[in-house]
């Protein structure tokens, strides 16, 4: 008996048994006509047969939970609304431990909003950014599509509980960040009905797109990039001359950099307490200057010994500094609330 007719087979015995009861009494559910189970057996069959012992076809409900993304033309957007109002409570409650009240951010994070001027807003493209006089890019300098602003928001904030946040308060936190950066007014409610006249408005809507002259290569590939230059192939430098180093006493200003990487993956910081390397440094000679390494053999990728060290020498090695301050609450509470508890 094949496959096929052998689940067919015990599909349609269940079916029959719980006509008598003894599957509904232990499942409680209504059973399955025989003709659509086994049709339903056959559909699943076909398709996994296409790729025999790797897994199994996602069902209609695992594909709509992933397939959450809102593209430039506002394909995906699910209807809904949300005022700045509502947004500036979400803000302050989700959003301000990162990104300031005002969208100015902390000191790991960038600014969310800046650098934009009424007749950017007027032109469509951010003056900043062509003649270069702005120090810092913020979120809304760079910003083409609304679109983008909202499926981030939708999927990945906030940074302590991504994908929590409900249609409408998506909706209001872009409506908010919009209204920060002057695009709106305080009374505003973004809706998926007005999003499309709120693009119209922002302050870099024409920077990257197709319509651009040739097209942007970011967004077409029949487009140009931003870099135009000539491979060079013969007559080469043979050697290479820097002109912008990090001077030495700079180096450490922010802690170990080599302590402040996950042990995992191909990159690692430089250990900024020893002097500039000349040379790359190979996986065997890290153990030699001190860097840690992950541990197979150990099972673990446990920090260096820390006795004799004090505890602000510690928070620095161990970067705890980056989510907590000591006084205020940062991206996770301060060390003072942490010491309470």
């Amino acid at each position: 008996m094949g496959r096929l007719a052998f689940a067919a087979f015990w599909l349609v015995a269940a079916s029959l048994l719980g006509a008598s009861g003894s599957v509904v009494a232990q499942t409680g559910a209504t059973p399955e006509p025989a003709a659509s189970a086994v049709a339903r057996v056959a559909q699943a069959q076909r398709v996994d047969d296409r790729f025999p012992g790797i897994g199994r076809s996602a069902t209609p409900a695992e594909i709509r939970a992933w397939d959450i993304d809102v593209r430039a033309d506002f394909k995906g957007l699910p209807p809904g609304k949300g005022t700045v109002a509502l947004g500036e409570k979400v803000w302050e409650a989700q959003c301000a431990s990162c990104h300031g009240y005002f969208g100015e951010s902390n000191e790991f994070f960038p600014p969310i909003v800046g650098g934009t001027t009424a007749e950017d807003r007027k032109r469509g493209r951010v003056a900043g950014l062509t003649a270069g006089s702005e120090a810092q890019r913020t979120t809304l300098m760079k910003l083409p599509h609304v679109s983008t602003l909202w499926d981030y928001i939708h999927r990945a904030m906030p940074w302590t509980a991504p994908k929590t946040l409900t249609t409408e308060e998506v909706y209001a936190v872009t409506a908010y960040i919009l209204h920060l950066g002057n695009v709106v007014p305080a009374d505003f409610e973004l809706s998926d009905r007005n999003i499309a006249q709120v693009q119209a408005k922002l302050p870099n809507r024409n920077g990257m797109r197709p319509g651009m002259a040739g097209g942007h290569g970011l967004w077409s590939a029949r487009g140009k990039g931003d870099v135009r230059a000539t491979a060079c192939m013969r007559n080469c430098d043979s050697e290479v001359t820097k002109t912008s180093v990090l001077p030495d006493y700079a180096r450490d200003a922010h802690g170990n950099l080599a302590q402040q990487n996950r042990l995992i993956g191909p990159v690692r910081g430089a250990d900024t307490t020893r002097p500039a390397l000349t040379e790359p440094v190979s996986a065997r000679s890290r153990v030699a200057l001190g860097v840690p390494v992950a541990s197979a053999a150990a099972g673990s990728s446990a920090p260096v010994a820390a006795a004799g060290k004090s505890p602000a020498a510690l928070a620095s090695q161990f970067a705890c500094v980056a989510c907590h301050a000591p006084a205020a609450k940062l991206v996770g509470p301060s060390l003072q609330v942490v010491a309470g508890r």
